[in-house]
């Protein structure tokens, strides 16, 4: 069944993470596309929910990453800020989930959002910021295909794609500053994934099943 896509999806979308997610039979109608260009509204093509469950490393990292999903809730919107402009200087296209002022919000819902792009395959990795950035790392690890570590350096940054194959990076702007943030950021995104035997252990994590 196909499904239409109008003004009241994108409006809804407008006040959340400014995403709609489509299929390869949506219909998107005229008008719902000039109110996304207007409000800054995404279409994110969604892909069946079994061959992310069934996602392991190779799947993950055959593609080179070109996007970056980016979110914060009120504790981290500042460094967001910051860091989207800084990502894009890196030469990366940034997709940010919001929030989008500093007025109280729940991190889950951006994590969330985070984190769903990224298993998607939306974007490439995905980068979310909350006050201390523990609380995030445990909502984004909730979705399956995600890898999500909180690191507080660049060291913890690169062994965090060596070894585990992280996709989604949480930060706490109460822990660090922008500085560091970026030297963590840059080695989160640049660096590739280690040695086959890292492989084999990852992939453990992700086809648990309880």
């Amino acid at each position: 069944m196909k499904k239409i896509i109008n003004k009241y999806h994108v409006s809804d979308a407008a006040k959340g993470n400014r995403i709609v997610l489509i299929d390869e039979f949506s219909i998107i109608t005229p008008l719902a596309r000039d109110m996304a260009k207007e409000l800054g509204v995404e279409f994110v093509r969604d892909v069946d929910a079994d061959s992310v469950k069934g996602a392991l490393i190779d799947d993950i990292e055959k593609f080179p990453v070109k996007t970056v999903a980016l979110g914060a809730d009120h504790g981290g919107f500042a460094m967001k800020e910051e860091l989207k402009k800084y990502v894009k200087e890196l030469g990366y296209t940034v997709k940010d989930v919001g929030t989008h002022n500093s007025n109280a919000c729940d991190y889950p819902d951006f994590a969330f959002a985070v984190a769903e792009l990224v298993a998607k395959n939306a974007a490439e990795r995905g980068i979310m910021i909350d006050s201390v950035g523990i609380g995030s790392a445990m909502a984004a690890n909730k979705i399956k295909g995600v890898l999500a570590a909180k690191c507080n350096n660049s060291f913890e940054a690169r062994s965090s794609r060596e070894h585990n194959y992280a996709n989604v990076l949480t930060l706490g702007a109460k822990i660090i500053g922008i500085e560091i943030a970026k030297e963590i950021v840059k080695v989160f995104l640049e660096t590739p994934g280690g040695a086959e035997r890292h492989k084999k252990r990852i992939n453990k994590i992700l086809q648990y099943k309880e």
